[in-house]
């Protein structure tokens, strides 16, 4: 059976996603690249927690793998909005840093979930 998430992991991505909404929320919207970039983000973003969620259930190692890795996925992608926002939309480090910082610690998270569910397999 697959590993369950913990309720601290689960709140955690949850927590992640309302950061992305308020960095989302305080965006400035004149230029069309903020805008798109934005709402890339806050798409991705809160698609982690909803991954982790849906991992949360799974009723089997493969389904575990499938919505974390998905989570997984979501992370990276957020990531990059982050980047790029930061780097070619001019949004200030100090807004996008530490949610950078935080995606990068769910996907060592992720990734482990997931080498650790394959090895037990």
């Amino acid at each position: 059976m697959a590993s369950r998430l913990t309720d601290e992991f689960r709140e955690r991505t949850k927590r992640f996603a309302a950061r992305v909404i308020r960095l989302y929320t305080s965006l400035p919207r004149e230029s069309e690249e903020v805008r798109v970039c934005g709402k890339q983000m806050l798409r991705a973003g809160t698609s982690v927690a909803a991954h982790a969620r849906e991992a949360s259930r799974a009723r089997s190692d493969e389904e575990f793998i499938s919505k974390i890795g998905g989570g997984l996925q979501e992370a990276d992608e957020t990531q990059l909005w982050l980047e790029l926002l930061r780097e070619e939309c001019a949004v200030p480090a100090t807004l996008t840093q530490p949610l950078e910082t935080e995606a990068s610690e769910i996907i060592a998270i992720m990734t482990s979930m997931i080498s650790r569910t394959k090895e037990r397999k």
